[in-house]
């Protein structure tokens, strides 16, 4: 099982000093957390793309091309691209100059984008919403099955047997499809036979269960191998020297920003310290403990929905960078060995 970080670069007001940190700064940041992760014995890295004054990660592959030099072996992964709103041909471009940068260690992971900024931006319809998504997945399938593509649609010009380059050094690079959970994601991503990876920040993670079904079902009936096929999920956490010490730092940050997209999503309730402290028992979706408690939440995980990899999305909101390079060490340095040791114990139960 596979274990590691995702982030959107947040770079929202500190709730306790209201200090902005610059875009630039926590783009320098994000690079000295993948180098610590790849350090720490972390799988994988992901970064979200988004187009916000909140945000940093306008551009995922720069930001893992920056780190693919100085890393070793942790892979580099967007969560998600927003492909709706982008280029294909780009889009693939942009992510095997970092499978070559890496040696190949580069994914792409792929979804509609549950933030609707760059609709907007780069001349798109929200009434689109789907038909984009569907077309544009289309064309990056065909474009990392073959170096030359003829290819049409309704939203982009067609392309009459043309190269796109440079080529991934991984055959094919890795294409995930990310999904918010729905049942049309699911069985999109298993009829394709692609990876699947869950955004699971509410609720009780074993209630995608259903979910993890009909992505298999599908795969089987598309004649794809179901076991051989990877699932994701990406959870909000912090790993902390005690439960209490880790719940009190990540609060702050997370009620702050939790309540921004509350407003702007029209949730009604506020995000409050009773939400969050029922959301960080061991059969919630926040994992937010010792090293000790979050692996048992990630073991539960892994049996519930039978997950190959997991990314703890820290942080929600701003923190000091120190305790989030700590929480990161310490989820590769002690809870990513618990799992493991497990998992290995059970194998050969």
């Amino acid at each position: 099982m596979e274990i590691g970080i995702s982030t959107f670069l947040e770079a929202t007001p500190d709730p306790v000093t209201g200090v902005v940190i610059s875009h630039a700064e926590r783009l320098r940041q994000a690079v000295e957390e993948i180098v610590l992760a790849d350090q720490a014995g972390l799988d994988v890295y992901g970064i979200g793309e988004h187009h916000r004054a909140d945000y940093a990660g306008t551009s995922p592959a720069v930001v893992l091309a920056a780190a693919a030099a100085m890393t070793k072996r942790i892979r580099l992964t967007s969560a998600v691209t927003v492909l709706s709103s982008d280029d294909p041909v780009r889009v693939y471009q942009a992510f095997s100059t970092l499978d070559g940068i890496s040696n190949g260690r580069a994914e792409i992971m792929a979804g509609r984008g549950s933030f609707i900024e760059s609709f907007p931006l780069f001349g798109y319809s929200l009434d689109d919403y789907e038909a984009l998504f569907e077309e544009k997945l289309e064309l990056l399938l065909a474009i990392r099955a073959s170096e030359k593509v003829t290819w049409g649609g309704g939203h982009r010009p067609a392309i009459h047997n043309l190269g796109v380059y440079p080529r991934s050094v991984q055959d094919p690079l890795p294409v995930w499809i990310a999904s918010g959970g729905t049942a049309e994601s699911a069985i999109r991503a298993g009829t394709l036979g692609l990876p699947i990876a869950f955004a699971i920040i509410g609720g009780m993670p074993e209630s995608f269960a259903p979910l993890v079904s009909l992505y298999k079902q599908a795969a089987a009936r598309a004649g794809h191998n179901p076991e051989k096929l990877a699932i994701a999920t990406h959870s909000h956490g912090f790993v902390g020297e005690t439960n209490e010490q880790a719940a009190d730092l990540f609060f702050p940050s997370t009620q702050a920003q939790m309540n921004v997209i509350g407003r702007e999503r029209g949730w009604g309730q506020p995000y409050t310290r009773a939400t969050f402290d029922a959301a960080r028992t061991l059969r919630g979706a926040l994992y937010v403990g010792d090293p000790e408690y979050v692996a048992k939440k990630i073991l539960l995980l892994r049996k519930n929905l039978g997950v190959t990899r997991f990314f703890l999305h820290v942080n929600v909101g701003t923190m000091p960078h120190r305790e989030v390079l700590r929480a990161i060490e310490l989820l590769g340095t002690k809870v990513a060995p618990i799992v493991r040791r497990e998992l290995e114990r059970e194998s050969k139960a």
